[in-house]
């Protein structure tokens, strides 16, 4: 039987977000594993599939904003499905800086995330 995934597993795997351990934060994820980013052309932001793409991206995304943090995260997990609530901040390279709360809805199986679908609150940003 597979250990179900747990609201400390996903509060553990935001810390690893935070810490940028991408070896961290994929411990969650399913091989086959699907992430939908909160900004791209198509209606769902873009498509990423598989976990080294989605670890190659969350690697890119710490690249660009050297200072990416998730603060106030918080984690709800019911059968096959979970919700993380948090507030991400960052800098990038030009020095426009980022701040806006948003979840993530995630579909589970096996333990595992196969689904991460990321929302964000839409604010422009600014100097910092």
């Amino acid at each position: 039987m597979t250990t179900p995934l747990t609201a400390q597993d996903l509060s553990d795997t935001f810390d690893a977000f935070n810490r940028h351990d991408v070896d961290g934060v994929m411990k969650c994820f399913a091989d086959d594993c699907v992430f939908y980013t909160v900004g791209g052309d198509a209606v769902y932001g873009a498509k990423i599939e598989g976990a080294e793409a989605i670890a190659a991206a969350f690697s890119a995304v710490w690249a660009g904003m050297k200072d990416a943090h998730w603060d106030h995260h918080g984690h709800f997990v019911q059968g096959d499905r979970a919700v993380s609530e948090w507030t991400f901040s960052g800098t990038d390279a030009n020095g426009m800086r980022v701040e806006a709360q948003g979840a993530d809805l995630f579909t589970l199986r096996d333990g595992k995330i196969i689904v991460k679908q990321a929302l964000r609150k839409s604010r422009p940003p600014f100097k910092a």
